[in-house]
């Protein structure tokens, strides 16, 4: 015992609370918020009209997803609504659960509720389960065993199976600004049993901002590690930029997953292929990998790209991005690396047209306000004698029963005069499409 007072004094030369353990525990844990009022962030989920504050105030609480990245509050908020709420708290890693591990929770969740309590099961890396495990969940949620929160960092519409999503509200949580990681880093050095008697001045707040992209927990570790490394009985305490390099072992960085530069960085990198340059494409492409950013993130972008900066010119681009999309998910990093390089110099290189992602935009804006225009006669479905007495159906021409399975008729809603809302470029294959539909519809494509 007397050693590990010793130990305990010796590190910042004080002892902490008696019987406290927080010594032991992470600044990050020990100052972890306990209501909605003290999160960081997150505004439109915990503020004055937020629904997780409503569903507090309610005495109610959806099964729901929160989706957002490291350090951005899941755990927090799962446990503030358990203790708000009054509910028994069962706390599941999807890393290292199976499905033993989830019925054994459901099991504690049976016993509370015979006590009169509900159960709020958190289950964090939700994404990590398998199709069988996350099924598991399912009957739970309907008989109103649990109330299931699952974090997660993936887009759970990518991640997690449709039975158990339609069960859920996803609520998307924000990186954490540098304004909001200022304040948790001052509230914590301010408020934690360990260090509020000390003196403490962050004199590089910049390089800490940066080095925590947005993750509280990552920027309140670096300051636990930093304070670390100072002189033993320290009462006054400076993090400069040199400690804290020397703590992390780690320099200003030129790209973090949270922050701004992330996005500049996913901006310069579609512009680039955009702008049919593959050498810069490929440089963005590199920074992103170099920072750690996740592989399956960009395969998705050049999916959206292939369709909305590229469409017919190469209507090959859609499946080629498909394809580097299946086998980033199928090899991983840092093999996947070389997929994604063939996708991005394929994609820069081809030749481009936003022709089908504007026409559609077009039609969209129009749509909005046609809703009431009805379809022709001829264009309806006849599947019953009385439609077809209605005249349903009637005077359609089926086009293969023509010459070069082509025939002119009307088919826009009555009423509507036909026009171009796809308009084909003069790019690689759009040529050969524009020249056919002027062959087909002279008086809607007239040069």
């Amino acid at each position: 015992m007397a050693d590990t007072e010793t130990m305990q004094s010796d590190l910042f030369g004080f002892s902490p609370l008696q019987g406290s353990g927080d010594y032991f525990r992470p600044l990050a844990e020990r100052v972890r918020p306990r209501t909605l009022d003290d999160m960081a962030g997150q505004e439109h989920l915990v503020g004055q009209n937020g629904p997780l504050r409503k569903f507090l105030a309610g005495g109610q609480m959806p099964s729901m997803i929160f989706w957002g990245p490291p350090g951005s509050g899941k755990t927090t908020l799962a446990e503030i609504c358990a203790s708000a709420l009054n509910y028994s708290f069962e706390q599941l890693s999807a890393i290292d659960s199976g499905v033993k591990e989830v019925r054994k929770a459901l099991e504690n969740a049976e016993k509370s509720r015979r006590a009169g309590r509900r159960t709020i099961l958190f289950i964090d890396e939700i994404h990590r389960f398998n199709k069988a495990q996350q099924d598991t969940l399912l009957h739970a949620i309907e008989q109103g065993l649990i109330v299931l929160i699952g974090a997660t960092t993936e887009n759970p519409s990518f991640e997690v199976n449709g039975a158990l999503l339609s069960r859920m509200q996803v609520y998307i949580l924000k990186p954490l600004g540098p304004d909001e990681i200022e304040m948790v880093i001052r509230r914590a050095l301010k408020e934690d049993s360990l260090f509020r008697e000390l003196s403490i001045d962050i004199a590089d707040l910049d390089f800490l901002l940066q080095f925590s992209g947005g993750d509280a927990r990552k920027a309140l570790n670096a300051v636990e590690a930093a304070l670390a490394l100072l002189p033993t009985g320290a009462k006054e305490m400076v993090l400069n930029r040199e400690l804290l390099e020397r703590a992390l072992q780690y320099k200003a960085p030129v790209y973090d997953k949270g922050g701004e530069n992330h996005y500049d960085i996913i901006s310069a990198f579609i512009k680039s292929m955009r702008g049919s340059d593959p050498d810069a494409a490929l440089f963005w492409l590199a920074r992103m990998i170099d920072g750690g950013e996740d592989p399956k993130f960009i395969a998705r972008r050049m999916v959206i790209f292939a369709s909305e900066d590229i469409g017919n010119a190469d209507p090959y681009a859609i499946t080629l991005a498909i394809s580097v999309f299946q086998a980033v998910a199928m090899i991983g990093m840092p093999e996947a690396r070389i997929n994604l390089a063939q996708g991005v110099t394929y994609l820069a290189s081809a030749p481009k047209s936003n022709a089908s992602y504007q026409g559609l935009n077009d039609a969209m804006s129009e749509a909005k306000t046609m809703q009431d225009l009805r379809v022709p006669l001829h264009l309806r479905n006849a599947p019953t004698k009385l439609m077809k007495k209605e005249g349903y159906g009637v005077g359609y021409k089926y086009p293969h029963s023509y010459p070069a399975n082509f025939v002119a008729q009307h088919y826009f809603p009555e009423g509507m005069e036909p026009k171009a809302y796809y308009r084909p470029g003069d790019e690689g294959r759009e040529k050969y499409i524009r020249e056919r539909l002027r062959l087909l519809w002279n008086e809607r494509y007239k040069p």
